[in-house]
């Protein structure tokens, strides 16, 4: 039966001013899953490569330069349980994965929830369960239905799948299930699980170690890598390594993935004892892990645009709004604004501009599992303070409203 909640609404703490963040030397003392507790803290910045041409298509949305949280915070809704991705469709309507229900839940508008169905296998346990959606729509690919994707753990492995969404906003439901990619390796954590269409039409897939992390320098497995798979799970004829999903390596935990409006790709990543990361991906990249865990100038390989102590991001989900990277935070319980130097002319060896790197909500809703575009001028963030490693309020978990507005005039 559906349930309607109340909107609530919250005031945002912001910070006085947007301070370049060039050096961070704190170092965190304990090893990075996404429910240490938090400490204060910076994100150290370097230059980093430029994507090649592969993914060069760009976005139709016409910038209006860096945004920030402002005003106040509205309850979407609340009361889901260990939710993990969120997926707005022109509807109105949104869909939300919940990790260990193993079901997606449709957020209709106006705050009614209620079940579109139960995705099959999955075996929740740890940080695996039912994790990233990504929907596909029919002018997209040529069908006369929406497909919904999810990337789901089993007893076996990690996968992705896709669904016909059938119905309507209210009455949305799943179709019969198809296999896109399977073998993804599995373990208690390190499962990834990030799932998004690029502006090439492509399908982009963050995979994890799962505790492995010699996986990640091996090309031949798909864990500790980025994947790219044409929408019904073929291999494009330009990836990087021909004949293999990897569109990159060297990956420890990736668990965001997004597109600026150059159609250049960007990729949060969790650390190990040191540093997460920011990474700006290019086709057949080598980012480091297990060898290089943030900074480190090793042959190569690339080093990350940003960096933060552990302790003060455990990334998550990311979204790039009006020129803005927007970074979940988990243990760090925080929404990062990164601004500045986000878009790279083609053929640019480094980063051009100064990174701000700002922190905002710190502590004021727990968690921070995903952040998307909302309705325009604002943006959704999910919570995830129900899956063991919170501390979870009477609203939660919950999607929060966030209203923004231009940093020139906040």
């Amino acid at each position: 039966m559906a349930t309607t909640q109340t909107p609530r609404r919250r005031g945002l703490r912001a910070p006085a001013s947007l301070t370049t963040l060039l050096a961070a030397t704190a170092l965190a003392l304990v090893a990075c899953t996404d429910g240490e507790p938090r400490s204060p803290g910076t994100a150290s910045l370097s230059p980093s490569p430029a994507p090649s041409a592969s993914v060069s298509t760009p976005t139709s949305a016409v910038p209006t330069g860096p945004v920030a949280p402002t005003g106040e915070a509205t309850t979407v809704v609340g009361g889901l349980d260990a939710p993990w991705s969120m997926v707005r469709l022109a509807s109105g309507s949104t869909l939300v994965s919940q990790r260990d229900a193993g079901d997606v839940l449709e957020v209709v508008s106006g705050g009614a929830v209620r079940q579109v169905g139960v995705v099959p296998g999955v075996a929740a346990g740890g940080e695996g369960g039912l994790l990233g959606l990504a929907v596909l729509a029919p002018e997209q690919s040529g069908d006369d239905h929406t497909w919904l994707y999810a990337y789901l753990t089993t007893s076996s492995d990690n996968r992705i799948v896709r669904f016909p969404l059938t119905g309507a906003a209210g009455s949305y439901a799943l179709g019969g299930v198809e296999e896109i990619l399977v073998g993804i390796p599995r373990a208690g954590n390190h499962n990834g699980g990030r799932i998004a269409f690029g502006p090439d039409g492509m399908l982009y897939a963050t995979a994890g170690d799962a505790g492995d992390r010699s996986l990640a320098q091996d090309v031949d497995s798909l864990g500790g890598k980025i994947l790219r798979l044409t929408p019904d799970g073929a291999v494009p004829g330009d990836n990087p390594f021909p004949g293999s999903p990897v569109y990159s390596l060297g990956h420890r935990n990736p668990q965001g993935i997004a597109w600026d409006r150059d159609g250049g790709l960007w990729a949060s990543e969790f650390g190990q004892n040191t540093w997460d990361e920011l990474n700006r991906i290019t086709p057949g990249g080598n980012y480091g892990w297990p060898v290089a865990e943030g900074v480190a100038g090793a042959q190569g390989m690339i080093d990350p645009v940003a960096q933060w102590a552990t302790e003060d991001a455990s990334p998550s989900g990311l979204a790039i709004i009006d020129d803005t990277i927007f970074m979940a935070s988990l243990r760090g319980e925080r929404l990062y604004g990164i601004t500045d130097g986000v878009h790279v002319p083609a053929g640019s060896s480094a980063l051009v501009g100064v990174i701000d790197a700002v922190p905002y909500l710190v502590g004021e809703f727990g968690r921070i599992r995903d952040v998307v575009a909302g309705p325009p001028g604002t943006a959704w963030i999910l919570t995830n303070n129900t899956d063991g490693r919170g501390s979870p309020g009477s609203e939660d978990d919950r999607i929060v409203e966030l209203p923004l507005a231009p940093l020139a005039a906040r």
